[in-house]
Parts: structure tokens; C-alpha cells; sequence
């Protein structure tokens, strides 16, 4: 399976000077957030350069009901679709830990920030958790309780993506 982070991907395409990476590029450098047009531009390139791939893992996308349903019309264009969204349970006061510990080691401040994190959790709770329910709808979706060892933990995904 190809792993598709579109952080990674956006990175990537700034990088390597594309179109969409410069038009992206822009929009950042402004302080905006790239459109949902982009993104699922860059999705589709991705999808496109990996044509023997068995599958990809998308990696923080979608993120909101509006990027799922642009992404189904994109992977529909394809003639493929989701086959599973994976979702790892974990209370936000474990997440605010994680966090918190990250930020000593990755040097982001918004890791670092106790309000930030909570924000964060809760434009999650309010636009991505919905998707469970958007993905339980066409029974696609699979909850893995995300508390462990990172090996126990990509054990019980394993295990599910075996499956599918």
C-alpha cells in the first residue's frame, strides 16, 4: 500500500516546483489554508504516478464531509473507492500527554501549547469525527482502540488491513 500524508504530499509538491505545489506555496505563504480543490489535485497525481500500487493508506485526509465526498467522486472518476477508514480511539486526555511529550522533542510550539492542543482536539471532535459516522453509513468503518505499545498497536491495524 502507498502511504499518502497530504502534508507530506504538499510538502513534496512545493518542492519539487509543480503547478499545484506553487499555486499551494502561495496560498501558505499567505497564511491561508490550501483549498480542497488543491489537495484532492494533488491526490489525484499521486493516484495517477502509482498505477501497480495494491492500495494507499490516506494519511490526514479526508479531514471534513465536504473532502470525503470530493474524495469518493475523485476515487468514483477512478473507478476504485475507500474500502476502510481506520480509526484509532484514544481520550483526549491521553492525546493532550502525547502531545505535550512530542513538543519537547519536535521543538513545534503548537505542540507545546496546552490550548492549542485542546483547540486542535476540538476542530477534530467538531469537523473529522463526523466522518466515522459518514464511513459506519457505507459499513466502512473500523475502530482500533489506539492505547499500547506503537507494536501492539500496528499489530491490531494490521490485523483489520489483513482482512479487507
Amino acid at each position: 500500500l502507498v502511504h499518502l500524508s497530504t502534508g507530506d504530499i504538499l510538502r513534496g509538491e512545493i518542492k519539487a516546483g509543480t503547478s499545484l505545489g506553487l499555486e499551494a506555496k502561495a496560498i501558505m505563504d499567505r497564511g491561508d489554508l490550501v483549498s480542497d480543490e488543491i489537495v484532492i489535485g494533488m491526490i489525484s497525481s499521486k493516484l495517477d504516478n502509482n498505477p501497480n500500487s495494491n492500495g494507499f493508506i490516506f494519511d490526514g485526509f479526508p479531514r471534513t464531509a465536504a473532502q470525503a465526498e470530493a474524495l469518493d467522486i475523485l476515487l468514483d472518476g477512478k473507478n476504485t473507492s475507500i474500502s476502510s477508514m481506520l480509526s484509532l480511539k484514544v481520550e483526549d486526555k491521553e492525546l493532550i500527554r502525547r502531545l505535550l511529550s512530542r513538543g519537547k522533542d519536535s521543538g513545534r510550539a503548537d505542540d507545546k501549547n496546552e490550548e492549542i492542543i485542546a483547540n486542535r482536539i476540538n476542530e477534530y471532535n467538531n469537523k473529522t469525527a463526523p466522518l466515522k459516522d459518514y464511513y459506519s453509513a457505507q459499513n466502512k468503518l473500523s475502530e482500533i482502540e489506539g492505547v499500547g505499545s506503537v507494536i501492539e498497536i500496528s499489530n491490531k491495524l494490521n490485523t483489520v488491513i489483513d482482512t479487507l
